[in-house]
Protein backbone atom coordinates (compact mmCIF):
# COMPACT_ATOMS: atom_id res chain seq x y z
CA UNK A 1 0.00 0.00 0.00
CA UNK A 2 3.07 2.45 1.09
CA UNK A 3 4.17 2.03 -2.20
CA UNK A 4 0.97 2.48 -4.23
CA UNK A 5 1.38 5.90 -1.95
CA UNK A 6 4.19 6.71 -3.68
CA UNK A 7 3.74 6.26 -7.19
CA UNK A 8 1.92 9.15 -7.97
CA UNK A 9 4.86 11.58 -6.59
CA UNK A 10 7.57 9.08 -8.34
CA UNK A 11 5.21 9.84 -11.90
CA UNK A 12 5.03 13.54 -11.23
CA UNK A 13 8.57 13.75 -10.96
CA UNK A 14 9.22 11.74 -14.00
CA UNK A 15 7.15 14.09 -15.95
CA UNK A 16 8.66 17.06 -14.77
CA UNK A 17 12.18 15.42 -15.90
CA UNK A 18 10.52 14.54 -19.30
CA UNK A 19 9.55 18.06 -19.57
CA UNK A 20 12.64 19.72 -18.98
CA UNK A 21 14.85 17.18 -21.28
CA UNK A 22 12.35 18.08 -23.65
CA UNK A 23 12.96 21.74 -23.75
CA UNK A 24 9.04 21.76 -23.46
CA UNK A 25 7.13 25.57 -23.07
CA UNK A 26 3.51 25.36 -21.05
CA UNK A 27 0.43 26.89 -23.47
CA UNK A 28 -1.35 29.61 -22.33
CA UNK A 29 -3.26 28.80 -19.32
CA UNK A 30 -7.01 28.47 -18.43
CA UNK A 31 -8.50 27.89 -15.24
CA UNK A 32 -9.46 24.39 -14.30
CA UNK A 33 -7.99 23.01 -18.01
CA UNK A 34 -5.14 21.51 -16.59
CA UNK A 35 -1.56 22.85 -16.96
CA UNK A 36 -0.19 21.84 -20.82
CA UNK A 37 3.12 21.72 -22.06
CA UNK A 38 4.49 21.70 -26.00
CA UNK A 39 8.02 19.83 -26.70
CA UNK A 40 9.41 21.01 -29.39
CA UNK A 41 9.14 18.54 -31.64
CA UNK A 42 5.27 18.71 -30.90
CA UNK A 43 4.49 16.32 -28.49
CA UNK A 44 1.58 17.10 -25.77
CA UNK A 45 2.15 16.61 -21.98
CA UNK A 46 -1.25 17.62 -19.87
CA UNK A 47 -1.42 17.76 -16.10
CA UNK A 48 -4.62 18.10 -14.32
CA UNK A 49 -6.79 17.63 -11.39
CA UNK A 50 -9.21 18.59 -8.81
CA UNK A 51 -10.31 18.30 -5.24
CA UNK A 52 -14.29 17.92 -3.37
CA UNK A 53 -13.89 18.78 0.39
CA UNK A 54 -17.36 16.95 1.34
CA UNK A 55 -19.93 17.14 4.69
CA UNK A 56 -22.13 15.02 4.82
CA UNK A 57 -25.46 14.63 7.34
CA UNK A 58 -27.16 10.86 7.73
CA UNK A 59 -30.66 10.68 10.21
CA UNK A 60 -33.49 7.96 10.94
CA UNK A 61 -36.72 8.88 10.38
CA UNK A 62 -38.41 6.99 13.30
CA UNK A 63 -35.27 5.96 15.62
CA UNK A 64 -34.67 7.81 19.18
CA UNK A 65 -31.50 5.46 19.35
CA UNK A 66 -29.39 6.79 16.78
CA UNK A 67 -27.87 10.55 16.52
CA UNK A 68 -27.36 11.97 13.54
CA UNK A 69 -24.11 11.03 11.78
CA UNK A 70 -22.09 13.53 10.54
CA UNK A 71 -18.53 12.60 8.29
CA UNK A 72 -16.00 15.21 7.01
CA UNK A 73 -13.54 14.05 4.35
CA UNK A 74 -11.54 14.93 1.00
CA UNK A 75 -14.24 13.08 -1.10
CA UNK A 76 -11.63 12.63 -3.99
CA UNK A 77 -8.42 14.22 -4.35
CA UNK A 78 -7.46 13.51 -8.27
CA UNK A 79 -4.44 14.09 -10.24
CA UNK A 80 -4.35 13.13 -13.58
CA UNK A 81 -1.29 13.01 -16.57
CA UNK A 82 -2.42 12.59 -20.63
CA UNK A 83 0.18 13.08 -22.92
CA UNK A 84 0.04 12.18 -26.86
CA UNK A 85 2.10 12.67 -30.01
CA UNK A 86 2.36 15.02 -32.26
CA UNK A 87 -0.08 13.75 -35.00
CA UNK A 88 -2.20 13.04 -31.79
CA UNK A 89 -2.41 9.25 -33.06
CA UNK A 90 -0.88 7.63 -30.05
CA UNK A 91 -2.19 8.95 -26.55
CA UNK A 92 -1.80 8.02 -22.68
CA UNK A 93 -3.26 8.48 -19.68
CA UNK A 94 -2.30 7.67 -15.88
CA UNK A 95 -4.83 9.07 -13.60
CA UNK A 96 -5.00 8.75 -9.42
CA UNK A 97 -6.99 9.37 -6.25
CA UNK A 98 -4.41 10.73 -3.63
CA UNK A 99 -7.30 10.50 -1.07
CA UNK A 100 -7.95 6.81 -0.68
CA UNK A 101 -11.18 6.93 -1.68
CA UNK A 102 -13.73 4.19 -3.53
CA UNK A 103 -15.38 5.95 -6.47
CA UNK A 104 -18.98 4.64 -5.02
CA UNK A 105 -17.83 5.65 -1.72
CA UNK A 106 -17.96 1.65 -0.22
CA UNK A 107 -15.48 -0.04 1.77
CA UNK A 108 -13.09 -0.09 -1.16
CA UNK A 109 -10.17 2.01 -2.05
CA UNK A 110 -8.07 2.19 -5.08
CA UNK A 111 -4.97 4.70 -5.79
CA UNK A 112 -4.93 3.85 -9.72
CA UNK A 113 -7.04 4.72 -11.76
CA UNK A 114 -6.41 5.15 -15.39
CA UNK A 115 -3.32 3.92 -16.97
CA UNK A 116 -3.59 3.09 -20.33
CA UNK A 117 -2.35 3.65 -24.02
CA UNK A 118 -4.84 4.77 -26.99
CA UNK A 119 -4.17 4.68 -31.29
CA UNK A 120 -5.85 6.07 -33.60
CA UNK A 121 -6.11 3.38 -36.25
CA UNK A 122 -8.39 5.58 -38.20
CA UNK A 123 -10.28 8.55 -37.81
CA UNK A 124 -13.11 6.27 -37.01
CA UNK A 125 -11.39 3.25 -34.98
CA UNK A 126 -9.34 3.71 -31.50
CA UNK A 127 -7.76 0.45 -29.84
CA UNK A 128 -6.70 1.65 -26.09
CA UNK A 129 -4.96 -1.05 -24.04
CA UNK A 130 -4.80 -1.17 -19.76
CA UNK A 131 -6.90 -0.11 -16.93
CA UNK A 132 -9.92 2.28 -17.53
CA UNK A 133 -13.74 2.56 -16.58
CA UNK A 134 -15.36 0.17 -18.86
CA UNK A 135 -17.91 0.79 -21.59
CA UNK A 136 -20.18 -1.90 -20.46
CA UNK A 137 -21.22 -0.31 -17.46
CA UNK A 138 -24.49 2.53 -17.07
CA UNK A 139 -24.17 5.96 -18.84
CA UNK A 140 -23.44 7.83 -15.43
CA UNK A 141 -19.58 6.34 -15.55
CA UNK A 142 -19.11 7.75 -18.99
CA UNK A 143 -19.42 10.68 -16.75
CA UNK A 144 -15.78 12.33 -14.73
CA UNK A 145 -16.73 12.49 -10.81
CA UNK A 146 -16.01 16.57 -11.30
CA UNK A 147 -18.73 16.93 -14.11
CA UNK A 148 -21.54 15.25 -12.07
CA UNK A 149 -24.84 16.44 -11.86
CA UNK A 150 -25.53 15.87 -7.73
CA UNK A 151 -23.23 15.17 -4.84
CA UNK A 152 -22.78 11.63 -5.64
CA UNK A 153 -23.22 9.35 -8.12
CA UNK A 154 -27.07 7.38 -8.13
CA UNK A 155 -27.33 3.99 -5.83
CA UNK A 156 -27.62 1.90 -9.52
CA UNK A 157 -24.15 2.57 -10.17
CA UNK A 158 -22.93 1.86 -6.79
CA UNK A 159 -24.81 -1.09 -7.06
CA UNK A 160 -24.14 -2.69 -10.46
CA UNK A 161 -21.18 -1.10 -11.96
CA UNK A 162 -17.75 -2.56 -11.95
CA UNK A 163 -16.21 0.76 -13.24
CA UNK A 164 -12.92 -0.11 -13.71
CA UNK A 165 -11.33 -2.94 -15.55
CA UNK A 166 -7.94 -3.92 -17.08
CA UNK A 167 -8.05 -4.96 -21.00
CA UNK A 168 -8.58 -4.01 -24.58
CA UNK A 169 -10.71 -1.72 -25.70
CA UNK A 170 -12.14 -0.40 -28.75
CA UNK A 171 -14.49 2.08 -29.95
CA UNK A 172 -15.50 4.08 -33.00
CA UNK A 173 -17.28 6.91 -34.73
CA UNK A 174 -19.07 6.74 -37.57
CA UNK A 175 -20.85 9.54 -39.20
CA UNK A 176 -24.51 7.96 -40.34
CA UNK A 177 -26.23 10.94 -42.79
CA UNK A 178 -27.82 14.19 -41.57
CA UNK A 179 -25.59 15.06 -39.07
CA UNK A 180 -26.21 11.69 -37.03
CA UNK A 181 -23.07 10.03 -35.35
CA UNK A 182 -23.05 6.05 -34.47
CA UNK A 183 -20.52 5.08 -31.89
CA UNK A 184 -19.63 1.54 -30.81
CA UNK A 185 -17.52 -0.07 -28.38
CA UNK A 186 -15.92 -3.18 -27.74
CA UNK A 187 -14.23 -4.58 -24.37
CA UNK A 188 -12.50 -7.67 -23.88
CA UNK A 189 -11.09 -7.56 -19.53
CA UNK A 190 -10.18 -9.35 -17.17
CA UNK A 191 -13.30 -9.24 -15.79
CA UNK A 192 -11.72 -8.73 -11.92
CA UNK A 193 -11.99 -5.30 -11.65
CA UNK A 194 -9.21 -2.73 -10.86
CA UNK A 195 -5.28 -3.18 -9.62
CA UNK A 196 -5.82 -7.24 -9.47
CA UNK A 197 -2.31 -8.05 -8.22
CA UNK A 198 -2.50 -11.74 -6.82
CA UNK A 199 -4.44 -14.60 -8.84
CA UNK A 200 -7.01 -13.59 -11.82
CA UNK A 201 -10.05 -15.86 -11.13
CA UNK A 202 -12.31 -17.49 -13.58
CA UNK A 203 -12.25 -16.30 -17.15
CA UNK A 204 -12.43 -12.99 -19.21
CA UNK A 205 -15.34 -10.38 -19.83
CA UNK A 206 -16.39 -9.91 -22.84
CA UNK A 207 -19.10 -7.24 -23.55
CA UNK A 208 -19.78 -3.78 -25.73
CA UNK A 209 -22.24 -0.99 -26.13
CA UNK A 210 -23.96 1.16 -29.13
CA UNK A 211 -24.51 4.45 -28.97
CA UNK A 212 -26.44 6.33 -31.55
CA UNK A 213 -26.65 10.56 -31.71
CA UNK A 214 -29.04 11.69 -33.91
CA UNK A 215 -28.77 15.73 -33.71
CA UNK A 216 -24.85 15.45 -34.39
CA UNK A 217 -22.36 15.56 -31.17
CA UNK A 218 -22.67 17.48 -28.08
CA UNK A 219 -20.73 21.03 -27.35
CA UNK A 220 -17.28 20.20 -25.64
CA UNK A 221 -17.60 16.73 -25.16
CA UNK A 222 -21.17 17.57 -23.12
CA UNK A 223 -22.08 13.59 -23.77
CA UNK A 224 -19.54 12.58 -21.03
CA UNK A 225 -20.69 15.56 -18.71
CA UNK A 226 -24.62 15.42 -17.14
CA UNK A 227 -25.31 19.18 -16.66
CA UNK A 228 -26.01 21.27 -19.14
CA UNK A 229 -23.26 23.97 -18.54
CA UNK A 230 -22.75 25.03 -22.22
CA UNK A 231 -26.64 25.34 -22.51
CA UNK A 232 -26.42 23.44 -25.92
CA UNK A 233 -28.31 25.59 -28.49
CA UNK A 234 -29.70 23.13 -30.46
CA UNK A 235 -31.56 19.31 -29.27
CA UNK A 236 -28.73 17.19 -28.63
CA UNK A 237 -29.07 13.26 -27.61
CA UNK A 238 -27.80 10.17 -27.34
CA UNK A 239 -29.24 6.74 -27.02
CA UNK A 240 -27.37 3.48 -25.62
CA UNK A 241 -27.28 0.00 -25.91
CA UNK A 242 -25.10 -2.12 -23.88
CA UNK A 243 -24.37 -5.51 -22.99
CA UNK A 244 -21.63 -8.08 -21.32
CA UNK A 245 -21.31 -11.58 -20.17
CA UNK A 246 -18.72 -12.31 -17.21
CA UNK A 247 -17.20 -15.90 -17.71
CA UNK A 248 -16.37 -17.36 -14.01
CA UNK A 249 -16.91 -14.37 -12.20
CA UNK A 250 -15.19 -14.39 -8.04
CA UNK A 251 -17.28 -11.41 -6.49
CA UNK A 252 -20.82 -9.72 -5.83
CA UNK A 253 -20.20 -7.99 -9.66
CA UNK A 254 -17.14 -8.03 -10.81
CA UNK A 255 -15.33 -5.35 -9.02
CA UNK A 256 -12.88 -7.79 -7.26
CA UNK A 257 -10.98 -11.04 -7.48
CA UNK A 258 -11.20 -13.89 -5.14
CA UNK A 259 -13.90 -12.56 -3.31
CA UNK A 260 -15.96 -15.51 -3.45
CA UNK A 261 -14.45 -18.66 -4.45
CA UNK A 262 -16.54 -22.35 -5.28
CA UNK A 263 -15.11 -25.68 -6.05
CA UNK A 264 -16.36 -29.04 -7.62
CA UNK A 265 -15.73 -32.60 -6.10
CA UNK A 266 -12.26 -32.15 -7.33
CA UNK A 267 -10.89 -29.23 -5.36
CA UNK A 268 -11.25 -27.27 -8.78
CA UNK A 269 -12.62 -23.64 -8.65
CA UNK A 270 -16.03 -24.19 -10.15
CA UNK A 271 -17.41 -20.02 -10.68
CA UNK A 272 -20.59 -18.69 -12.15
CA UNK A 273 -20.97 -16.74 -14.90
CA UNK A 274 -22.55 -13.12 -14.44
CA UNK A 275 -24.72 -11.17 -17.53
CA UNK A 276 -25.78 -7.25 -17.62
CA UNK A 277 -27.66 -5.59 -19.76
CA UNK A 278 -28.61 -2.18 -20.17
CA UNK A 279 -30.13 1.09 -21.94
CA UNK A 280 -29.86 5.05 -21.35
CA UNK A 281 -29.95 8.17 -23.12
CA UNK A 282 -29.08 11.44 -21.78
CA UNK A 283 -30.93 14.51 -23.80
CA UNK A 284 -29.39 18.67 -23.49
CA UNK A 285 -31.18 21.43 -24.27
CA UNK A 286 -30.72 25.10 -23.43
CA UNK A 287 -29.51 24.60 -19.85
CA UNK A 288 -31.93 21.57 -19.43
CA UNK A 289 -30.74 17.88 -19.05
CA UNK A 290 -32.23 14.45 -18.92
CA UNK A 291 -30.95 10.93 -17.90
CA UNK A 292 -32.21 7.38 -18.04
CA UNK A 293 -30.57 4.73 -17.11
CA UNK A 294 -31.69 0.61 -16.65
CA UNK A 295 -29.89 -2.46 -15.70
CA UNK A 296 -30.79 -6.16 -15.61
CA UNK A 297 -28.15 -8.42 -14.29
CA UNK A 298 -28.49 -12.27 -14.73
CA UNK A 299 -26.46 -15.07 -13.00
CA UNK A 300 -25.85 -18.78 -14.42
CA UNK A 301 -24.61 -21.08 -11.80
CA UNK A 302 -22.04 -24.04 -12.96
CA UNK A 303 -24.10 -27.44 -11.55
CA UNK A 304 -20.57 -29.17 -10.19
CA UNK A 305 -20.38 -26.75 -7.51
CA UNK A 306 -19.95 -28.69 -3.68
CA UNK A 307 -18.02 -26.46 -1.61
CA UNK A 308 -17.27 -23.22 -0.86
CA UNK A 309 -14.39 -21.35 0.86
CA UNK A 310 -14.91 -19.54 4.45
CA UNK A 311 -12.92 -16.22 4.49
CA UNK A 312 -10.82 -18.52 6.88
CA UNK A 313 -9.44 -20.23 4.52
CA UNK A 314 -11.35 -23.57 5.31
CA UNK A 315 -13.97 -24.95 3.14
CA UNK A 316 -17.75 -26.20 3.84
CA UNK A 317 -20.50 -27.81 2.02
CA UNK A 318 -22.99 -26.01 3.30
CA UNK A 319 -25.37 -23.98 0.88
CA UNK A 320 -28.33 -23.00 3.43
CA UNK A 321 -31.44 -21.29 2.02
CA UNK A 322 -33.78 -21.58 4.30
CA UNK A 323 -33.26 -24.31 6.04
CA UNK A 324 -32.73 -25.99 2.76
CA UNK A 325 -29.67 -27.01 0.97
CA UNK A 326 -29.43 -25.02 -2.25
CA UNK A 327 -26.82 -24.61 -3.78
CA UNK A 328 -27.62 -22.52 -7.38
CA UNK A 329 -29.87 -20.01 -4.83
CA UNK A 330 -27.34 -19.79 -2.21
CA UNK A 331 -24.61 -18.67 -4.79
CA UNK A 332 -26.94 -16.48 -6.35
CA UNK A 333 -27.59 -14.59 -2.83
CA UNK A 334 -24.45 -13.44 -2.50
CA UNK A 335 -24.05 -11.64 -6.12
CA UNK A 336 -26.14 -8.33 -7.03
CA UNK A 337 -28.81 -9.99 -9.13
CA UNK A 338 -31.70 -7.87 -10.08
CA UNK A 339 -32.54 -4.50 -12.02
CA UNK A 340 -32.07 -1.01 -11.25
CA UNK A 341 -33.84 2.36 -12.89
CA UNK A 342 -32.11 5.82 -12.84
CA UNK A 343 -33.73 8.90 -13.79
CA UNK A 344 -32.68 12.29 -13.20
CA UNK A 345 -32.91 16.17 -14.85
CA UNK A 346 -32.19 19.66 -14.40
CA UNK A 347 -31.67 23.06 -14.95
CA UNK A 348 -28.55 25.18 -15.66
CA UNK A 349 -29.78 28.91 -15.64
CA UNK A 350 -27.50 31.30 -17.04
CA UNK A 351 -26.36 32.75 -13.66
CA UNK A 352 -24.80 29.40 -13.00
CA UNK A 353 -27.38 28.08 -10.44
CA UNK A 354 -28.63 24.46 -11.19
CA UNK A 355 -31.98 22.85 -9.85
CA UNK A 356 -31.83 18.93 -10.18
CA UNK A 357 -33.63 15.84 -8.89
CA UNK A 358 -33.15 12.37 -9.27
CA UNK A 359 -35.29 8.93 -9.10
CA UNK A 360 -33.77 5.83 -8.24
CA UNK A 361 -35.04 2.08 -7.81
CA UNK A 362 -33.67 -1.17 -7.39
CA UNK A 363 -35.67 -4.52 -7.89
CA UNK A 364 -33.75 -7.61 -6.47
CA UNK A 365 -34.42 -10.82 -7.21
CA UNK A 366 -35.77 -13.35 -5.00
CA UNK A 367 -31.97 -14.75 -4.45
CA UNK A 368 -29.89 -11.28 -4.27
CA UNK A 369 -27.40 -9.34 -2.47
CA UNK A 370 -29.51 -6.71 -3.08
CA UNK A 371 -31.69 -8.07 -0.21
CA UNK A 372 -29.32 -7.76 2.27
CA UNK A 373 -30.49 -5.85 5.06
CA UNK A 374 -27.19 -3.67 6.50
CA UNK A 375 -26.07 -2.89 2.92
CA UNK A 376 -29.09 -2.96 0.84
CA UNK A 377 -32.39 -3.55 0.68
CA UNK A 378 -33.76 -0.18 0.34
CA UNK A 379 -35.55 -0.12 -3.14
CA UNK A 380 -36.52 3.62 -3.68
CA UNK A 381 -33.85 6.57 -3.53
CA UNK A 382 -35.29 10.61 -3.59
CA UNK A 383 -32.80 13.38 -4.25
CA UNK A 384 -32.66 16.78 -4.78
CA UNK A 385 -29.75 19.12 -5.47
CA UNK A 386 -28.68 23.07 -6.30
CA UNK A 387 -25.44 23.79 -7.03
CA UNK A 388 -23.71 27.07 -8.51
CA UNK A 389 -21.25 26.49 -11.20
CA UNK A 390 -18.67 29.23 -10.82
CA UNK A 391 -17.54 28.28 -14.79
CA UNK A 392 -19.31 26.96 -17.82
CA UNK A 393 -16.34 24.95 -17.71
CA UNK A 394 -16.94 22.92 -14.36
CA UNK A 395 -13.96 24.23 -12.86
CA UNK A 396 -15.32 25.35 -9.87
CA UNK A 397 -18.81 24.84 -8.02
CA UNK A 398 -20.69 24.70 -4.82
CA UNK A 399 -22.89 21.28 -4.49
CA UNK A 400 -25.47 20.64 -1.37
CA UNK A 401 -27.85 17.17 -1.94
CA UNK A 402 -30.97 15.76 -0.04
CA UNK A 403 -31.95 12.37 -0.67
CA UNK A 404 -34.94 9.85 1.70
CA UNK A 405 -34.61 6.26 1.29
CA UNK A 406 -37.72 4.37 1.73
CA UNK A 407 -36.15 1.16 3.19
CA UNK A 408 -37.31 -1.86 3.42
CA UNK A 409 -35.82 -3.48 6.06
CA UNK A 410 -32.75 -1.53 7.53
CA UNK A 411 -30.04 -2.65 9.56
CA UNK A 412 -27.25 -0.60 11.29
CA UNK A 413 -23.51 -0.94 10.81
CA UNK A 414 -24.17 -3.63 13.49
CA UNK A 415 -26.66 -5.72 12.35
CA UNK A 416 -29.59 -4.75 14.38
CA UNK A 417 -32.92 -3.71 12.62
CA UNK A 418 -33.22 0.39 12.55
CA UNK A 419 -36.62 1.64 12.77
CA UNK A 420 -37.72 4.31 9.90
CA UNK A 421 -36.17 5.80 6.64
CA UNK A 422 -32.49 7.45 6.01
CA UNK A 423 -32.11 10.82 5.30
CA UNK A 424 -29.03 11.94 4.23
CA UNK A 425 -27.62 15.63 3.45
CA UNK A 426 -24.16 16.54 1.82
CA UNK A 427 -22.76 19.61 1.11
CA UNK A 428 -19.39 19.52 -1.69
CA UNK A 429 -17.02 21.68 -3.12
CA UNK A 430 -15.14 21.02 -6.43
CA UNK A 431 -12.00 23.03 -7.55
CA UNK A 432 -10.26 21.68 -10.16
CA UNK A 433 -6.50 23.39 -11.36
Amino acid sequence: MKILKIVPTFCLFLIISQIQAQSAEMNSYRFSEGLQFTTKGGKKIKMSGYIQPLFEAKQYTESDDFDTENRFRIRRARFRIDGGSKDQRFNYRVHFDLSGSSEVDDSSSSFLLDAYASYEVTKQLTVLFGQRSTYTDNRELFMASSSLQLVERSRLTSAFASIREFGLFLQGKFRTGGGSYLKPYLVVTNGDGANVFSKDHGGIKVGGRLDFLPFGLFTNFGQFKEADVMRERTPKLVIGANYSINFGMSSRRGRGSGDIIYLDDDNKESLPDYTKYGADFLFKYQGFSMLGEFVKSLASVPSDITQRILNSGSTSTSFDVGGIQDVENYVKGRMMLGEGYNIQAGYVFKSGFSIDGRYTYLKADENSFLNNDTFYSRPYYYTIGLSKYLGRNYGAKIQTSFTYVDGDSINGSDGNPIEGDELIGRLMLTFSF
